[in-house]
């Protein structure tokens, strides 16, 4: 029985998706565009996961779309659509999404990482799109690119397909750390134990208004933000948050921790 082309694990508060064709350094095809989805899904729905890691296995995180694959009229419009859900998904959910960039990164990787919250590359990652070099747009990143880095180096990456440096990709907010390959791990473990001490009812929230604020004027969700709000201050979340000041500690939320006794009449 053949390898999944997407690996999926959840265990102790964080899932990790694993893109799996190291052979073609994770190069994207419509199977892996479905499991793809299908994990995001699956992480988005589990209420025990924290975080999300989106890593590629080998030498590479990805390296865009199976050129091989589109030349034969194997990319049609499944993989888009299944390509879109699963992209949705990681950007939409109410947890911490990582990406893992190390290796070649460009293509499609590059969609994908920017529909993660946050950014970590290696040394060694080669970033960059290249799509419309090719006769595509780069769909994944298109309506995202622009609110990371700014809409002139958004089309300077998406119309002149350079590389950018890790450091030039620091420096542009393209990913948020740089990182030598043998910290990686360190660094994700980090960023880990940080969302645990994060409610993710406001982290969802939080997530959707920021998407949110660059389409729409900021008067007109004020309303939205107030209902957001209110459920942060009707959430279970709060209690550990106000129960962690008053004993004068950090607050963390994952694992949950008891709920406090209820206190009886008079006491």
């Amino acid at each position: 029985m053949a390898e999944a082309s997407v690996l999926y694990r959840a265990g102790d508060g964080v899932a990790t998706i694993t893109l799996n064709r190291p052979r073609v350094l994770n190069a994207l095809d419509l199977t892996v565009s479905a499991q793809l989805a299908d994990a995001a899904e699956a992480a988005a729905r589990d209420p025990e996961v924290w975080v999300v890691v989106v890593r590629g296995a080998g030498r590479a995180f990805c390296s865009g779309m199976d050129r091989t694959v589109l030349s034969a009229g194997g990319i049609n419009e499944a993989f888009y659509r299944n390509w879109i859900r699963a992209l949705n998904r990681l950007e939409d959910m109410d947890k911490l999404v990582v990406a893992v960039l190390h290796g070649y990164s460009i293509g499609g990787g590059l969609q994908l990482a920017v529909a993660c919250d946050l950014r970590i590359a290696t040394t060694d990652a080669v970033l960059g799109l290249g799509a419309t070099r090719h006769g595509l747009i780069p769909d994944g990143s298109i309506l995202r690119l622009a609110r990371i880095v700014g809409l002139g180096r958004a089309k300077e990456l998406t119309l002149l397909n350079d590389d950018v440096p890790p450091p030039a990709a620091l420096a542009m907010g393209l990913v948020n750390w740089v990182v030598e390959p043998a910290e990686v791990d360190d660094t994700i473990d980090r960023v880990v134990q940080k969302a645990f001490h994060s409610s993710r009812t406001a982290t969802g929230h939080a997530k959707r208004l920021l998407h949110a604020s660059f389409h729409r004027d900021p008067r007109e969700m004020i309303e939205e933000v107030v209902r957001a709000q209110n459920e942060c201050m009707a959430s279970w979340e709060i209690d550990v948050a106000n129960r962690a000041w008053d004993e004068r500690r950090e607050a963390r939320f994952y694992p949950r921790p008891p709920a406090r006794p209820a206190q009886s009449a008079g006491s």
